[in-house]
């Protein structure tokens, strides 16, 4: 079956960096578009990026020019390299094979504190 294994997450004081794996398995993986996703403590899906199979990106703004995209197919694995990391940016973060989240994996919590 489809799964989307989310790791890498922690606690980090603003300012740090992140970088975020996610172990896919159960479906092409080289052919499908990817999405990260995360929600905050109260608050609802929040889509952040996605990445096609020939590796064009885009960004949510709250995220543009902080966040970047990628992905090994040779590996399974889709990756979120977050630097420049903001207390905002607090949330449980999700792989997905869609933009809303509906096919959203096992997530990491990234908490971002001084």
């Amino acid at each position: 079956q489809v799964q989307l294994v989310a790791s890498g997450g922690g606690l980090v004081q603003p300012g740090e960096s992140l970088r975020l794996p996610c172990a896919a398995s159960g479906f092409t993986f080289s052919s499908a578009w990817m999405h990260w996703v995360r929600q905050a403590p109260g608050k609802g899906l929040e889509w952040v990026s996605r990445i096609s199979p020939a590796g064009s990106t885009s960004y949510a703004d709250p995220v543009k020019g902080r966040f970047t995209i990628s992905r090994d197919n040779t590996k399974n694995t889709l990756y979120l390299q977050m630097i420049g990391l903001e207390p905002d940016d607090t949330a449980l973060y999700y792989c997905s094979r869609d933009s809303l989240g509906t096919t959203k994996g096992q997530g990491t919590q990234v908490t971002v504190s001084s």
